[in-house]
Parts: structure tokens; sequence; C-alpha cells
């Protein structure tokens, strides 16, 4: 686990955090602009003193109650920040080398050749910093960062200062990081999009304070989360690709009480993915549809309702009254169509899916 217990004054806010995160995957710090989040990186990298403690499985980098402080370079850290940070002097080898050179040999636990596999980097090495990419640099920081062999990954909102285009070039490697490496990465951002991709399990920041922390699936489906109240709304579902229908140009995918029809995809038959669908793009009927355009109709019950002046939010439970377990989803009505269809909860209804988003 890493245990994170941290308190530091500011002035806009006081931090004051407490958090026992998987020592595995991707943990996403999520919030809005000035609610703490670098400031808890930067504490738990040892850039910043906060009052408390910091430790990952056995190593204890700070313990201010035995008066313990590991200064930040002893710490078996990577950092990768929103600008690349690269030595403009040096070519790409010899940036990569910077990094190595921090571990004695001894300690080297992954290799440069595959940091440089993971994130694409190979046909680059003779080139400098101004001839690269904003996204080719950020992924060499990267890789720098890999080559101390760390114990812990940090980004600090790495795609922050790349356009959409570049910022499109560089998730897929991401990806590839979060599933390829077994080193646990805490990751800062306000995009709910590289949070959707990438997190394993995320923690909700608001004001220096955690209003919530748990795996991605079930926080993104909790109704009673700010997320909820976003436009982008909605649930991820870790699913397998079942088949491929190269003749209509459909994939279809199943997960925990279903399956779902979407545009073809090229992952293969039987890989793991990641599916989007945003609560705008589910409606609710109290009957099966029948002669409809919406391919993805699924039997549903309404767990919780909770409608506003002009829109309802219903969290839904996949499979016929008394399922347990399974998947769930969220939908946003007009309140118009709730009371309508009289809805509350316990209602048995299906949801007909209108758009399905997949995240590799």
């Amino acid at each position: 686990m890493i245990e994170i217990r941290l308190r530091l004054p500011r002035r806009d806010f006081a931090l004051d955090v407490s958090l026992s995160l998987p020592a595995r995957g991707v943990t996403a710090l999520f919030g809005p602009s000035g609610c703490g989040k670098t400031t808890v990186l930067r504490a738990l990298a040892g850039l910043e003193r906060a009052s408390g403690r910091v430790a990952l499985d056995d190593a204890v980098w700070q313990d201010d109650a035995t008066g313990r402080f590991v200064p930040t370079h002893q710490r078996a850290i990577g950092y990768v920040i929103q600008e690349a940070a690269l030595f403009p002097h040096l070519d790409v080898q010899r940036n990569l080398h910077y990094g190595l050179q921090r571990v004695p040999a001894a300690q080297r636990h992954l290799a440069l050749d595959q940091a440089v596999e993971l994130l694409g980097i190979g046909a680059l090495m003779s080139r400098r910093p101004e001839h690269l990419s904003g996204g080719e640099r950020q992924r060499v920081a990267i890789a720098r960062a890999l080559a101390t062999s760390p114990r812990l990954l940090l980004m600090d909102e790495p795609l922050a200062a790349l356009d959409a285009e570049r910022k499109a070039e560089i998730l897929p490697f991401l990806e590839r990081l979060q599933r390829d490496l077994s080193l646990p990465i805490v990751y800062v951002t306000h995009a709910m999009d590289e949070v959707a991709r990438l997190a394993d399990h995320l923690v909700l920041m608001q004001a220096g304070r955690v209003l919530a922390d748990g795996p991605l699936t079930e926080l993104l489906a909790r109704p009673d989360l700010p997320l909820a109240r976003q436009d982008e709304a909605g649930v991820v579902l870790v699913a397998q690709v079942l088949e491929h229908d190269a003749a209509y140009g459909l994939s279809r995918i199943g997960f925990d009480g279903g399956a779902l029809w979407l545009g073809q995809s090229d992952a293969a038959v039987g890989q793991r993915v990641r599916a989007r669908v945003l609560a705008r793009d589910v409606s609710l009927t109290r009957h099966a549809p029948v002669e409809t355009s919406i391919l993805n109709v699924l039997p549903v019950v309404v767990e919780s309702l909770q409608a506003n002046h002009s829109t309802a939010l219903l969290r839904l439970r996949l499979g016929a009254p008394g399922t347990t377990g399974g998947t769930l989803l969220l939908a946003r009505i007009t309140r118009k169509s709730c009371e309508a269809l009289a809805l509350a909860p316990g209602d048995a209804l299906f949801a007909q899916i209108k758009g399905v988003a997949l995240m590799r």
C-alpha cells in the first residue's frame, strides 16, 4: 500500500488528507484546479514539507512521530511534470543515460531498453529536444523517469501542455505503461477523459480534502458525487471483445451482466478493453422496444433517483429485479420524462444505450 497522512496549511485552503492507496496500477488524483492535487504529489516526493507520514510498503519516507524524513533524491520515485524539462544540450540518448546514472547498476530493476520500447522512442535517440514534437518530448521525459528504476512513478498533469493531437498521440503509450508495468503510478489530472482511460483507482479532491476514493468503476457510478453533475458523467465498463462483424463495421464486447455493440475495433477477440457509457446517452423505457434503431437495449433496475429543476439522474443495475452484483449504469433524462413514466427505485426498465466509446 501507499500510505499518505499529510497536513499542510495553505493560503487558500488547508491540505488534510488520509489515504491508503493500492501499490499497483494507476491512481488518479482528480479535482478542480487549486484543490491540492499537486501539493499531495510534491509532498509524496519530498518536495513539499507537509506534516504527517508517507510510506510505500516497507519503505517509510516520512514519519513525523519518529522524526524520519527521507530527502527527495533518496526516494525511489520517478517524477514527470507538464513540461518535459529535458536537457536541451543533450540528445535523447544522453538525456536517458542521465537518469540511468542516478541508480547503481545493482539496483536497476527496469531495463532502459524496455522503457524505450514501451514508449516508442527508439528512432529518436540521436535527436535533441528542439527537434522533437511536444508528445515526443514528453515520452522521452517519461522514459528518463523510468530509467531511474523507481518504485513509484508520479505524474503531474503530463498531458496538460499538449494540444489535442499530441495528447491523442501519447495516451496509448501511457496505457501501455499501465498495462505492461507492475510499477504503481499516481497521476494528477483535471481531465476526465484521462481518468476514464488510465485510472484503476480514483481519489476525488476538493479544497485540500478527499471527498471520496476507491476503484474507478465504483466512484463513477455514484450519483452523490460531484462527478455525476458534470455533462460527461457516466461509467466505465471493464469488458472483453467477443466478436467482430466486418459486414456492418461493428464489434461486440461482453462484461458482467451484458454485452454491447459498438463501432468496429482493431482489438483482438478475447482482448480486455474499457468502454465508456455517458449518462446522457442512456434513455429508458418501461417496455422492451420493437423496431428501434438502437442496437443496445438491456434490462435494468432503478437503484436510486435524484431530480433537480430540469433533469433526473438515475443509477441503474443491469439485470432483472433481485439481481445482485453486476454492472451499474447512469442515465440522465429530463424531469418531465421521469415524472411522465412515474419512475421510482425498484422499477424494472429497459435501458437504450445510444453511444459507447471504446478505450484500449
